[in-house]
C-alpha cells in the first residue's frame, strides 16, 4: 500500500535574503513551479526564491498544514537555525528528490 505524503518546505534565493515557507502534496512539482516562475506575480517569483533548503515529510495533511503555520509564525532566526541544523551548507535539495 502506498501512502500519500505531504511536505512543508522552505525555499530561498541565491543570496539567502528571502525565506518562503509552503506546504504541498507534490514537492518536486511545486519546486519546479517556483523555479520556472509559473505564477509570475507570486512572492517566490518576484524574489527569485526557488532553492529548496529544507523539507519535512508528513502522512497527514492536517499535520503538514499545522507545521507550515508553526514555521510561518516563527522568527526568521528560528527558520535559519532549523535550516542550519539539517542543511548547514544550504545546498539545493531539489536534486535529492525522487
Amino acid at each position: 500500500m502506498e501512502y500519500k505524503t505531504y511536505h512543508t518546505y522552505i525555499v530561498t534565493n541565491k543570496n539567502h535574503t528571502v525565506l518562503y515557507t509552503g506546504v504541498t502534496s507534490a514537492l518536486r512539482k511545486r519546486i519546479s513551479k517556483h523555479q520556472n516562475k509559473f505564477y509570475p506575480g507570486s512572492f517566490t517569483a518576484r524574489y527569485n526564491a526557488h532553492i529548496l533548503v529544507l523539507y519535512e515529510v508528513f502522512f497527514d495533511i492536517g499535520e503538514a498544514i499545522a507545521r507550515e503555520k508553526q514555521l510561518k509564525g516563527g522568527s526568521r532566526q528560528k527558520k535559519i537555525d532549523l535550516i542550519n541544523a539539517f542543511n548547514p551548507e544550504w545546498r539545493d535539495l531539489f536534486e535529492d528528490l525522487d
